[in-house]
């Protein structure tokens, strides 16, 4: 390939990548327009995703594929459990629940981890680099919206405590992408889960939004 597969992923999501970024339910989200429990149900619907991403890539450490994208710096899981406990108290556990578009998503996410290297790294890539850069976005609007201490309680997913320097770490992160170990076929075929991780992610706002309704 002549173009570098960071760059064509990244163009070739971009459709999905921006109708997923202007839902509906984030939109109003972000405009401060739902409540500090819409941010709360979304929190949980992360949390149902990231125990997918983070709790099988053991078996994936040493593939050649994935081994290089398996990064415990980027891990969320500890920080959205303590997201929750901020904002569903110490019981959280008990009382969270996954929409069914969100345990379609976990559940392919898991699905790939077990049988198809590639298909993960199309999620990896999908939520951890949106994590560092546009999650940001979403924190600070937070923050100043449900008076979030600054990286604090409520908003430690986005927080990425182990990473000096997230603009280099992307840079690697597109390093690796570059150098993926595989061949144009599998490329073509991990660019196409990449759509539809951003699909799962439409149809779980779609159902968020359908939760919440703005007040008249």
């Amino acid at each position: 390939m002549t173009t570098p597969f960071s760059t064509l992923i990244r163009t070739a999501s971009h459709e999905r990548h921006t109708e997923a970024e202007t839902s509906g339910f984030m939109t109003d989200l972000l405009g401060g327009r739902l409540g500090v429990d819409a941010y709360a149900r979304y929190t949980e619907q992360l949390w149902f995703v990231y125990r997918a991403l983070e709790g099988g890539p053991g078996a994936l450490r040493s593939d050649p594929v994935a081994g290089p994208f398996i990064r415990p710096e980027l891990f969320r899981t500890e920080a959205l459990e303590r997201d929750l406990a901020h904002l569903r108290g110490p019981d959280w556990r008990a009382g969270v629940s996954a929409l069914p578009s969100t345990q379609a998503y976990a559940e392919r996410i898991a699905e790939c981890a077990r049988t198809w290297p590639g298909g993960y790294v199309a999620h990896h890539y999908t939520r951890y680099l949106g994590d560092l850069s546009g999650g940001q976005i979403i924190r600070d609007q937070a923050e100043r919206t449900w008076g979030f201490a600054r990286k604090g309680d409520g908003v430690r997913f986005y927080v990425f405590d182990a990473i000096g320097n997230p603009a280099a770490f992307k840079r690697d992160y597109r390093g690796l992408l570059d150098a993926v170990a595989a061949d144009e076929l599998e490329k073509r075929r991990i660019v196409d889960e990449c759509k539809r991780a951003f699909d799962f992610n439409g149809a779980v706002f779609r159902e968020l939004a359908g939760e919440f309704s703005l007040s008249a």
